[in-house]
């Protein structure tokens, strides 16, 4: 487990940057028809963005909270652009995301602690 840690330390940068390419990328392909039930994938934004910013919390760099910011920012930006590449621009999505990246802080906190006994 240690060895992982270490190595999610290590490239944080890389892991967190393919995350984000891989959010940006599934969040911007239009669809062929809007799903029936918009909200239905808020676990998959929750889940997304816990992991996008695990990484970096894990890792803590100095600009720790600025990148934060921006993955708000980001979220924010793609939940503007959604409507013009006929998907669903959600602003429950944007929470979704904005509590996702709280708990990959608070994962990433606790796992640092378990991790220094």
């Amino acid at each position: 487990m240690k060895l992982i840690i270490q190595i999610i330390k290590r490239y944080w940068l890389f892991i967190s940057t393919v995350i984000l390419a891989l959010i940006t990328v599934l969040s911007l392909t239009p669809l062929t028809h809007l799903p029936e039930a918009p909200g239905s994938d808020k676990a998959h934004h929750f889940f997304a963005y816990a992991a996008l910013y695990f990484p970096v919390a894990l890792a803590k760099p100095k600009q720790w909270r600025w990148i934060a910011l921006l993955f708000v920012a980001w979220s924010g930006a793609i939940e503007l652009i959604q409507p013009y590449v006929n998907r669903y621009g959600e602003w429950l999505d944007m929470i979704a995301n904005c509590i996702g990246l709280i708990v990959g802080y608070l994962g990433a906190i606790i796992t640092n602690k378990i991790i220094k006994q």
